[in-house]
């Protein structure tokens, strides 16, 4: 385990083994961080956050609790997870909102998902494994498996495969990874599955 000395991590905070903390990052009480994750700089992550084997955290990412990020997750710089869709300062007697006035809801990142650079995910969405959020996107509802999502609001303009490049069609309901070669088959529901 390596955690910069300008890092601030909880007591109450569970790390697995091989976790990198970089500079001036912040986990809260009750997060658990699984095996060989790296954290970039600045990042912040929410109490009781939950984070798998082998993700990603890039620099100034901040992510709110109740979110759950499964195995291998990508976040980019900058990525934010939000936790209130109807944010406010203060309450409806206009005194200060506190922890009472307001049920924390929270983006779960399946597992092989890649948020993009600056990426907002608005709370309450699901983002299906090993879908794609384009950096830049503001992302406002639940991302299909293998979906790539773009835009603000975000919409899904194709499919990714598990090697994250952009999948190509190859008959009405095929698609074929350029990497790896991989077929994926599109069902009449319209779930995306990986058969070789």
């Amino acid at each position: 385990m390596k955690i910069h000395d300008t890092a601030e991590v909880s007591s109450n905070a569970k790390l697995g083994r091989d976790v990198t903390v970089w500079h001036f990052s912040r986990i809260r009480e009750g997060a658990v961080i699984g095996d060989e994750v790296n954290i970039g700089a600045n990042v912040y992550i929410g109490p009781g956050v939950n984070i798998g084997d082998r993700c990603k955290v890039q620099n100034s990412a901040q992510i709110f609790e109740p979110a759950i990020l499964g195995d291998g997750v990508f976040i980019g710089p900058s990525v934010i997870l939000t936790n209130d869709r109807n944010p406010r300062a203060v309450n409806l007697e206009f005194l200060p909102k506190s922890e009472l006035d307001w049920e924390k809801e929270g983006v779960k990142v399946s597992r092989g998902a890649s948020i993009g650079a600056g990426a907002i995910c608005v709370a309450p969405i699901h983002i299906g494994a090993w879908s794609m959020v384009a950096a830049g996107s503001v992302l406002v509802k639940d991302a299909p498996e293998y979906s790539l999502m773009a835009g603000v609001p975000a919409k899904q303009i194709g499919w990714v495969g598990e090697a994250g490049l952009k999948l190509e069609k190859t008959g009405a309901n095929k698609w074929k990874c350029p990497k790896s070669q991989s077929i994926y088959e599109l069902s009449n529901t319209g779930t995306l599955t990986k058969v070789t």
